[in-house]
């Protein structure tokens, strides 16, 4: 453990001086969210947005007055984090899993460094980890060791039930990076609401050989999730194309599900280091503040 943490920290240093040296002290804006709470009222002015109009207060016929809010500075994040068997994909210590809970330690740090609240929800077809959200080092600690430590009850992936499961949990509006492959069906919606209550940043995870299946001739295919192995020609060309296929199409359709309900979208391949795409994610985030 005490090496893992060594690794951890390595990575979010380094994550650190780099995004300090692009983004000129603003690294915490991946954090930073746009969570709002309530402050006050005061009079209606000319210009003011009709939405934050205070109906009730306005109807007692005093006026019309608005609400006024101030950054929530307590904010939460969150990792949901997908560890059903279709993530154990890719070279020995190097797999989807691997990388994704690698991507969700180096950030918890990232985010206990910043002052942040953090929280983690392990998911297969089921419940599998709960932390909910607290500050400090020993929290940082605490989801860390539930996301390496963590022995799984099920190999099956419900993204639906994830997101729902989210979606009740959380009532205040909180960071939330879900860091799966997104191999699933029928989460759209579930995945859409949560972006409507909450900042949402979605990393999925690939390995080359998803949409590039090698030439071996007849190979046994075992899924993990159903338990089965099936035989399968991988020289016959249709059969490659239509996995290459359904793997382009399905990420398409993530990217622009993401790109709709303005959620956050970054692709990380079990080939990549992991420095590169998440500097490149602070950037956008940076940049989207700053907008705002």
């Amino acid at each position: 453990m005490n090496q893992l943490f060594s690794k951890l920290r390595k990575y979010e240093i380094m994550i650190r001086k780099v995004a300090n040296n692009h983004l000129q002290g603003e690294y915490q804006s991946l954090f930073k969210g746009s969570g709002l709470e309530f402050d006050d009222l005061r009079p209606y002015q000319y210009g003011d947005d009709v939405r934050t109009i205070e109906w009730k207060v306005s109807a007692k016929g005093h006026g019309t007055f608005v609400k006024t809010f101030r950054e929530d500075k307590e904010q939460s994040v969150y990792f949901l984090l997908d560890i059903s068997g279709s993530q154990d994909i890719g070279q020995l210590g190097n797999k989807k899993i691997d990388q994704g809970k690698l991507i969700a330690g180096v950030l918890t740090l990232a985010a206990v460094y910043e002052g942040s609240q953090v929280g983690l929800i392990s998911y297969s077809d089921q419940k599998e980890q709960l932390i909910l959200p607290n500050k400090g080092s020993k929290q940082g600690v605490k989801v860390i060791r539930g996301i390496f430590d963590h022995a799984n009850k099920s190999q099956k992936t419900d993204l639906n039930g994830l997101f729902t499961f989210a979606l009740n949990l959380i009532k205040k509006r909180s960071i939330i990076i879900v860091i799966s492959d997104f191999i699933d069906e029928n989460y759209d919606r579930s995945f859409r609401s949560l972006a409507e209550r909450h900042d949402l940043v979605a990393i999925q995870l690939t390995d080359p050989r998803e949409s590039a299946l090698p030439s071996l001739g007849i190979v046994p295919i075992y899924d993990k999730e159903s338990g089965k192995t099936t035989w399968v020609n991988t020289v016959f060309g249709s059969f490659s194309k239509k996995i290459a296929d359904t793997f382009t199409t399905e990420r398409d359709h993530l990217k622009d599900l993401c790109k709709k309900n303005q959620i956050n979208y970054l692709a990380i391949d079990t080939t990549q280091d992991i420095v590169a795409p998440l500097i490149d994610l602070f950037k956008y985030r940076n940049k989207r503040m700053k907008r705002g």
